[in-house]
């Protein structure tokens, strides 16, 4: 394989590139590495272009050193790569006259940049499952708050009254979202570059189409450069998942300061929780500061991934290969959040008293007393707006609280700030005022009004259904054909 090259390879090149390449690619992608190499003979027995005896002796060699395991491979980065590991050690069993015809047709090329779409589409399969199982955690928190009135926030500052499934909606909507992207993402990725060659196919009569359908692709990909080049899937991989890490930050954020003694509207469990080496009355909510962390390290490999690619030739180079990196170091990072945050989500307890007198004494619900002036008073809403802001001004100042507001307090202002009088019913006030009631009539599509929200899980819940059906197909049909291959034999 070094036959151009007169020297040996330098111990730094072994031991800072080709040995911790080789150690985690053999982790990482052997298993598939042998499906690829077993669909790629089954093509070139089918074609004619190895013989059926001398395949069925590759065959037989591939499967003694699959059932041997990852883990019995002797490696040797003298050989540079896995595959050229996974080939010595075929070509030992079998003899080079054999076993070297198993590299007919195709590149390392191709096949790393097959294996590299393989594990990719495993580790996005993995993550959208996970991804449903958070969904599921946090409707079922949902269903069970539909009436868990609570104070939305704008600027970290009490807005208005909505209700804890109204928020809980707003977070399973971006997460919904977040499992499209996937899904568009997977479609991307789940394309087979193999029999591209180095970049420029091959001179044998290959069947790509058949070793696309062999390995669970959904085509093979129109253009060999391309196959041996393209790494923009890379790219819009960690994008998604950047955008997840960034939706479950903003939560976990929400969460955080909520678990605060200041807030104290919400507690996580003690198995998720750290204490203090000094402090013993600390209870410390760990999991959501790493899931914080950890988006923040996938802004940093999509700027890495971004910049190892840029700038480079459009066709295979080292350049390229590194930007993967990022993408596995970010698969393992969003996987490990999903975990926390479920396990996380699971023991979350809301102060649901406290929660309801929050939105009862905040002025969150001044929003709706300016929009009942504005129905009963017959005067502009900007009006209706001035007055209840120096009413705000006139309630702190004297240190009146939200529930001593009465229809005189009200016409007194209005007299001095825009030199109306208005008259307001009991009544009116006392709905606008009452955070329930607050609440109840926001019954516009999309509105935090229960039988609103209800509408919203409901259609949240059917959507999740849907999105399991389309796992469930995907895992099936991969998981169905990878079976089939390696269970196939050749027949002499």
């Amino acid at each position: 394989m070094r036959e151009r090259l007169k020297a040996d390879l330098s111990d730094e090149v072994i031991d800072y590139l080709l040995m911790p390449a080789l150690l985690a690619d053999k982790n990482r992608s052997f298993n598939n590495m042998m499906s690829i190499n077993k669909g790629h003979l089954f093509m070139l027995i089918a074609q004619g272009i190895v013989t059926s005896e001398v395949g069925k002796k590759i065959m037989d060699a591939l499967d003694e050193i699959s059932q041997q395991g990852a883990d019995r491979l002797e490696l040797n980065p003298k050989l540079e790569e896995l595959y050229f590991n996974i080939e010595a050690a075929l070509i030992k069993l079998v003899g080079v006259e054999v076993g070297g015809q198993l590299h007919t047709g195709r590149s390392r090329n191709d096949i790393y940049a097959t294996v590299a779409r393989m594990n990719s589409r495993d580790s996005l399969l993995t993550i959208s499952e996970l991804l449903l199982q958070l969904r599921d955690e946090i409707l079922t928190i949902a269903e069970n708050s539909l009436y868990m009135v609570m104070s939305g926030y704008t600027h970290m500052q009490p807005a208005e009254p909505i209700t804890l499934a109204h928020y809980l909606s707003a977070i399973l909507h971006s997460l919904e979202r977040d499992q499209t992207r996937f899904q568009q993402t997977f479609n991307q990725i789940n394309i087979s570059p193999l029999g591209a060659g180095a970049m420029a196919s091959t001179s044998f009569p290959i069947n790509r189409q058949e070793t696309s359908e062999l390995l669970g692709f959904d085509r093979a990909m129109a253009n060999s450069l391309d196959g041996v080049a393209s790494r923009d899937y890379v790219l819009e991989t960690i994008s998604s998942m950047n955008i997840l890490m960034n939706n479950l930050s903003r939560f976990c954020h929400d969460l955080y300061i909520w678990s605060t003694d200041e807030f104290g509207v919400v507690e996580v469990g003690d198995g998720v929780a750290a204490s203090s080496s000094i402090m013993p009355q600390k209870k410390n909510p760990i999991t959501l500061e790493h899931i914080k962390a950890k988006s923040g390290h996938i802004i940093g490999a999509l700027v890495s991934a971004t910049s190892c690619l840029k700038n480079t030739s459009y066709g295979h180079s080292r350049d390229t290969a590194e930007s993967l990196k990022y993408l596995w170091d970010s698969f393992s990072e969003v996987e490990a959040s999903l975990h926390l945050l479920i396990a996380t989500v699971k023991t979350l307890k809301f102060n649901e008293e406290k929660i309801f007198h929050r939105s009862l004494e905040n002025f969150s619900t001044l929003t709706e007393l300016a929009n009942t002036i504005v129905r009963e008073a017959n005067i502009s809403f900007r009006e209706a707006h001035q007055v209840v802001g120096n009413l705000v001004i006139e309630m702190i100042e004297r240190k009146i609280p939200v529930t001593q507001i009465d229809a005189k307090l009200i016409d007194d202002i209005a007299k001095k700030v825009i030199g109306k009088e208005i008259s307001i019913s009991v009544e009116g006030i006392r709905k606008a005022l009452d955070p329930i009631e607050n609440v109840e009539s926001k019954n516009t599509f999309g509105g935090p009004a229960p039988s609103e929200v209800k509408k919203q899980l409901t259609s949240l819940k059917e959507q999740i259904e849907l999105d399991k059906n389309w796992l469930e197909h995907q895992q099936k049909r991969i998981t169905e054909k990878i079976k089939q291959l390696s269970e196939a034999h050749v027949k002499n």
